[in-house]
This record gives C-alpha cells, structure tokens and sequence, in this order.
C-alpha cells in the first residue's frame, strides 16, 4: 500500500486541506474507491477502512492480480468532517454536486476538480454515498441511466438491490454521473447508516466490492457471495409522507417487509403527547427508506416503499 496526497491547498491560519488516496498494485487504472465526500458520512469513511484493512491483508497474502491498481479516498472533504458540518464549511457548498469541477472557481470547484482529475481515467468507479434526506436505507446500489449504466455489473456486488436512477438536472453535477461521462463503469453504494457506525453493513459493503474486485479479476478472493440482486427504478418507489410535525416514533425500518395499512411510525405532539398522525403503508411492499430523526417536519417523505410488482 503507498499512501499519496492526491490534492492540496495551502493555509495561513489552520492546516492545509488534503485528500489523500491509498495506492494498490501496479498498472491499468482498474478501480477508483471512493469514500466521504461530506462531513457527516462518518459511516463511509469506517468502510473504507475496513476495505484498506482487508486489501493490505489480501495483499501481503500476494492475492493482488499484477497489471491492476487500485486506489481507495476515504474521505474528499475533511475539513467538514473536523467541523461537523455536512457541507463545506464556509459557504455551505456540496462537493459531490461540484464535479467534474472548475480550477478556476469557487473553493468547491476547485477542489471537485483536483479530486476529478486524479480519479477520472479508472475503469470502474465506486462510491459510498449517502441520501440528501436523513434516514436509514436497505443495502443497495445505485447507478444512474446516463445511456452508459450497466446493470449486470452492478448485479456483481451481490447486494440486495441494484436501482436504477433517471437523473435530475442537479444529478449531472455528481462525481457517479460524470464518471459514467468519461466512460467510468460508476456504482454507488448506500449501506444502512450515515452518521452512525452500522458494523454489520459495513463488512457487507466490503464484502460485496471484494466479490466485484474479484469478478472483474482485480484481486484472488473467495468470500461471501450475497444476495442475487433485484432490480428497481427509483422513480418507482412509493413516498410516504407526513401530514403535520413533531417527534417521530418509528414502527418499521429499513429492509422490513410491510403489508398495506400496517403501521409504519407515529407523529406525537411535542408538548402534549397526542397523536397527531399513525403513518400507515398504502402499499404492500420492502422499506428501502426509513426516516430516522428524532423530529419530522410536515408534508416530509419518511418512508420509501418499493412495491413487490416494481422489482425486475
């Protein structure tokens, strides 16, 4: 493993801003890992690190196939991770909606496009991402429909979902979208945690990009093969929403399988106690999303339901 400081920039009053990348082998750039890329994804920074821990193993063991490299990021921005703010900490920029950057503008272009210009050239691309709502999802992989996407490679991960994303306006500015553009094979990966440490889907987010190294014969590795992967659009799945605010109290989680009319949470007033709305299931289906503040705001999506019928 050589560890080697992928972009910089200077500081007169605090230390210099770095992301550093973790080098694997030797040759054609096959694959590109990359980790936090906002401050509060504390989850995808743990996984990466596992994923060093069981490559450098791999590697001593001589189970790195010659010609291969591989580059693992664990983390692309932290200078929010150190504050514990979720974005950038001046001006409350997203890195991962900057890409593929601008090394003349703003401070997080400037750093999408540092980061882009070392990592764009791998054939496969992979992320652990997180949602832009704060909630936990059922173990997935995501790609988006650039025209480029290939769904039977993400079958390759052996988890239990691979959804396919028709992409908004502010998708294209993504490190997975311009990844797919510059002819990147690009996943991204969501575990079920992004603040909190979820040990059991971490090892199997590790677990499913070692079988896909494996596959692609990056490395020698025979492990837990997974799940055989349904397929959904996400434009498919079924929002549940709020109808007022206050305290959440959740029923169902992620990866549960609902019957319609069951019982989902609870929206309880916040100085009184009274139950202000019993959220039910208006389908039968799996929980691929689940909300998980303690407060939840009106007219917010607090579950995502995919429906039996939906998946391929």
């Amino acid at each position: 493993m050589r560890q080697e400081i992928l972009y910089e920039i200077k500081s007169l009053y605090r230390d210099d801003f770095r992301v550093t990348g973790y080098r694997f082998g030797e040759g054609e750039k096959s694959v590109c890992i990359m980790g936090s890329m906002r401050g509060n994804e504390y989850q995808q920074i743990y996984v990466c690190s596992l994923l060093l821990e069981r490559l450098q193993k791999l590697e001593q063991k001589g189970r790195l196939v010659s010609g291969h490299e591989i580059l693992v990021v664990p983390c692309g921005n932290p200078y929010s991770v150190n504050t514990k703010k979720r974005f950038w900490t001046i001006d409350n920029t997203d890195i991962n909606r900057m890409f593929p950057g601008y090394a003349l503008g703003e401070t997080t272009q400037r750093i999408a496009g540092g980061i882009f210009e070392k990592i764009k050239d791998y054939r496969f691309g992979i992320q652990f991402a997180s949602f832009y709502m704060p909630g936990n999802f059922v173990p997935q992989v995501r790609t988006m429909k650039t025209g480029n996407e290939n769904v039977e490679l993400a079958k390759q991960f052996g988890l239990p979902f691979v959804v396919l994303h028709n992409p908004r306006p502010f998708d294209t500015a993504t490190l997975n979208y311009n990844w797919q553009i510059c002819d990147t094979d690009a996943f991204s990966i969501y575990t079920t945690s992004t603040r909190e440490i979820d040990k059991q889907s971490a090892k199997q987010a590790v677990d499913a990009v070692l079988n896909f190294l494996s596959k692609q014969g990056v490395i020698t590795y025979k492990g837990y093969e997974g799940y055989i992967s349904r397929v959904v659009e996400s434009q498919d799945f079924v929002n549940v929403r709020t109808e007022c605010a206050g305290f959440f109290e959740k029923e169902a989680g992620a990866g549960d399988e609902v019957e319609k009319g069951q019982r989902l949470a609870r929206i309880r007033e916040p100085y009184t106690g009274q139950i202000l709305q019993e959220i039910l299931a208006p389908v039968e289906g799996i929980v691929a999303f689940a909300h998980n503040e303690t407060l939840a705001y009106q007219n917010t999506a607090v579950y995502k339901l995919i429906r039996e019928e939906n998946i391929k």
